[in-house]
């Protein structure tokens, strides 16, 4: 039997960041379990063209490693990679990484006390801790619509990019107006003989201050001591000065609107095409949009701004939803990621309950996504999680949430450590308690002034997002209470 103290599911940023903390804590017997051939997670998977961080690059690291690489303010997906790669290596966690690894189901092993993973063609492996680190944004979303299966031409999603498809000359469908999408198609509209662009509902759209670094800034946040530090706080409270626009600041969700409001004015002189681009909520409600060149794409004679839901597929085009096929080669999904659906299609059979064993992904679907903090789960002994439900951000940068949650698991390791102890189990009323202070503040958020976003669930509950400041969290996370578990 194959047994580990420590096995963490996945080799991206909260995979490695948890396993080096764990090291450094002076925790040994640690593997990471990756389905893939390579550590990076999302910014190794979304390599489209165009690819870039929407959280600006100083911030985009974890505090501990500083990366004085950066060659402009939103870091691109090769230098996130690039970093990425170089914490691995400078940390030696590839001699601890399995890589081909598919971990299918996990179930909990009460009279050992240990998680059995189920690995794909592979014998289990048990562990005493399990940390989850597949994060949010892995699983595609792609719309089931009549004909899809008959279109003729390639389609694919825009984090399984077919770099084998050369889009030059081509009549090009894009479905799907969020992050990805307003990064891509200014991209490929360079080559692409004609693009339908589909946009069910406008963005707040916000003008990206990205002019790369002169080498005299490069070499000043190399080797000037403390000044990227400095760069980093600058951003980190700007960007909470920022969220209060999310929390309910009215002042701040007008600037933002009259920023937006500006920028698309700026660049968009059809006052149809305005009206067109103006979202009809609150900014912020959905993801906010920051760039300076989906505008002027839009608006060049091969691209074509279609503002309607798409009802179907034909075997050569899209079919609106006026009935209207509009012709396409090829079909591109920036629809986005399953992101409520948390730990899915992973089967994770905790203890049992009422006599019956109880899987997490199955307790989600019919009753809330109800954690402390978004870490620990009631009748899953043992099991962490990174970017657990309610723990995503709209305002802020991901990593520092990730750091905040394996400082909180380190330190819950080193109090079973110390106390000779084996199993942690959080206290019921203790979620519950938590999980309703959540909602209730999530109430005062721009998230709930009446939009439906991709943040809501299929009963319009948040679950995803964290309705508070970063820093709230960091305090809330920062003492480890041994008396909200069993």
């Amino acid at each position: 039997m194959q047994k580990v103290n420590v096995a963490i599911v996945g080799a991206g940023v909260g995979g490695l960041c948890a396993a080096i903390q764990l090291q450094k804590a002076g925790h040994d017997s640690i593997v990471i379990l990756e389905r893939s051939q390579e550590v990076g997670g999302t910014w190794r998977d979304n390599d489209y063209p165009g690819c870039a961080c929407d959280v600006p690059s100083h911030l985009y690291s974890f505090s501990f490693e500083p990366n004085t690489e950066w060659t402009r303010p939103y870091p691109q997906q090769r230098e996130i990679q690039s970093y990425v790669l170089r914490v691995t290596e400078k940390y030696g966690l590839r001699p601890i990484i399995r890589f081909g690894v598919e971990v299918q189901a996990m179930r909990w092993l009460a009279e050992q006390q240990l998680w059995q993973i189920d690995r794909d063609g592979q014998a289990p492996l048990f562990a005493h801790h399990v940390i989850l680190a597949t994060g949010p944004l892995n699983k595609p979303a792609i719309p089931k619509l009549p004909g899809l299966a008959e279109f003729a031409g390639p389609s694919f999603h825009s984090s399984q990019w077919r770099h084998d498809v050369d889009l030059t000359g081509k009549r090009v469908a894009v479905v799907g107006t969020g992050a990805s999408a307003v990064q891509f198609v200014p991209e490929i509209a360079r080559t692409a003989a004609q693009i339908t662009v589909f946009q069910r509902t406008a963005a707040w759209v916000l003008p990206r201050w990205d002019q790369p670094y002169g080498a005299s800034r490069r070499w000043a946040y190399r080797y000037v001591p403390g000044l990227q530090r400095l760069s980093r706080w600058r951003v980190y409270w700007f960007n909470e000065l920022v969220g209060t626009g999310f929390m309910g600041a009215r002042w701040m969700q007008n600037f933002l609107r009259r920023l937006s409001g500006h920028h698309l004015r700026t660049q968009v002189h059809s006052a149809g095409m305005q009206a067109a681009l103006t979202p009809n909520f609150n900014p912020g409600c959905k993801r906010l949009l920051i760039s300076n060149t989906w505008f002027p794409t839009l608006q060049k004679p091969n691209v074509q701004l279609v503002t309607q839901a798409v009802a179907g597929i034909a075997r050569n085009g899209v079919v609106g939803a006026d009935g209207m096929v509009y012709p396409c080669d090829v079909i591109i999904w920036g629809t986005g990621f399953k992101a409520t659906e948390f730990v899915a299609p992973m089967k994770i059979v905790g203890e049992a309950a009422d006599g019956a064993p109880r899987e997490l992904g199955t307790q989600w679907q019919s009753k809330p996504a109800a954690t402390r903090l978004g870490i620990t789960v009631a009748g899953f002994p043992n099991l962490f999680l990174l970017v657990g439900p309610n723990t995503g951000l709209g305002h802020n940068s991901i990593i520092f949430m990730i750091e905040c949650q394996v400082d909180y698991i380190v330190q819950a390791l080193n109090a079973l450590k110390r106390n000779g102890a084996t199993t942690l189990r959080l206290r019921p009323d203790v979620q519950k308690d938590d999980y309703a202070r959540t909602q209730l503040k999530m109430k005062g958020t721009v998230w709930s002034s009446g939009c439906h976003s991709w943040y809501q669930n299929a009963n319009g509950d948040i679950d995803t997002l964290w309705p508070g400041y970063t820093w709230e969290y960091w305090l809330k996370t920062r003492r480890f209470s041994a008396t909200d578990y069993l």
